[in-house]
This record gives C-alpha cells, sequence and structure tokens, in this order.
C-alpha cells in the first residue's frame, strides 16, 4: 500500500481502509492484523520519524503496538479536564510498565481566547495536565490553544503550520514538535 502524502508527510490510517461512515470496532487480533498492515505493508520509504497516532486509554492498540514494534518515544496529550486526565495518567503509566519512555506531556485546548475581544477562557480546566506531570514526574512540551483557526485549516485541509504560520497556534505546534525531536534518542548513522 502506498500511503497519501501531504505537504511532505506521508500517512497512512485504519480510517483510510474502511467505508467513511462505518465504525471500527475491532479488538485483539483484528486490531494487530490492522497495526501489522500499517506498519509493515505501507511503502513508507525513508522516514525520518514514525508517529503512531493512537486512541486514548490502555486498551488493545497501546499494548500491541508498544510491545510489537520499538519505539522511541511516547507522547500523552491530554485536554486539562478530570476525567480525560484519568485517561492520559494510565496512558502514562502503561507505557512506563512496558519500558516506553515517556516524553512529556502536551495539554490540548489549553485556553480559548475570544477572537473578537481578546479575553482568553479556560474552558477545560486551567493547569489539569500541568498537575499530572508533576505527579508523575514528566514535562510539559507545550500547549495548544483553542481556537478558531486551528479547526478551520484543519478543515480545508491545510496544517496551520502552513496556512498561518505566523500564528500563535502554527507556532505552539513547532515549539511541541521541537520539543519532542529534542528529547528523542539520537538514531544510530
Amino acid at each position: 500500500m502506498r500511503p497519501l502524502k501531504n505537504y511532505g508527510i506521508a500517512c497512512m490510517s485504519m480510517g483510510f481502509l474502511i467505508e467513511e461512515t462505518a465504525p471500527v470496532v475491532w479488538r485483539g487480533l483484528m486490531v494487530m492484523s490492522a497495526v501489522e498492515k500499517l506498519l509493515r505493508q505501507v511503502d513508507w520509504g525513508q522516514l525520518d520519524y514514525l508517529v503512531i497516532d493512537m486512541p486514548p486509554g490502555t486498551g488493545d492498540v497501546q499494548l500491541s503496538v508498544s510491545q510489537n514494534i520499538p519505539i522511541a518515544g511516547a507522547v500523552i496529550i491530554s485536554t486539562p479536564q478530570d476525567v480525560a486526565l484519568l485517561d492520559a495518567r494510565k496512558g502514562a503509566e502503561m507505557f512506563r510498565k512496558v519500558h516506553v519512555p515517556v516524553l512529556g506531556l502536551v495539554q490540548n485546548m489549553s485556553v480559548f481566547q475570544c477572537p473578537k475581544c481578546k479575553h482568553e477562557t479556560h474552558i477545560f480546566g486551567a493547569d489539569g495536565v500541568r498537575d499530572l506531570a508533576k505527579t508523575l514526574g514528566l514535562d510539559i512540551l507545550g500547549d495548544i490553544p483553542l481556537h478558531v483557526n486551528i479547526r478551520e485549516s484543519c478543515d480545508s485541509g491545510q496544517p496551520v503550520v502552513i496556512a498561518q504560520p505566523q500564528s500563535d497556534a502554527a507556532k505552539a505546534y513547532l515549539k511541541i514538535a521541537m520539543e519532542i525531536v529534542r528529547r528523542l534518542p539520537v538514531p544510530p548513522a
């Protein structure tokens, strides 16, 4: 299989392999079979990094991936609300248990800034991910704001770092990416 490419990034998803409106209700062997296909039957070409975006939690996908492929590090992304932090904590603890280094946490939807008056509101809470990071002894890699420009650029198929490279939102993503790369082990030459 060939991955889709956009802005120099190769991408493959289980969502590309099923009908658009079909739910993915797979467990166990079906999940691992799909993951194996995405990892080993996609012509990735030469990669600098392979990023695997997984759902929250500690289910079959996370366990299968962490036990069957070498992972240089995990990044835990969560909104600052209590219910999301429960899954984030479990995810971080699971990766530690299977000896995958947790590179840090990202606080998603950290603040909403009104586009008219610029007033900032912490809709999901202010520092939940920061508090969790302290509890777990991990670093915060950055914050992603809840911003209409992010949603609009994503919906149009253009990442905010391309659509509005000088925006605060784009700078937030780039800062996080640099922090992740900085924490990854140097690959052998």
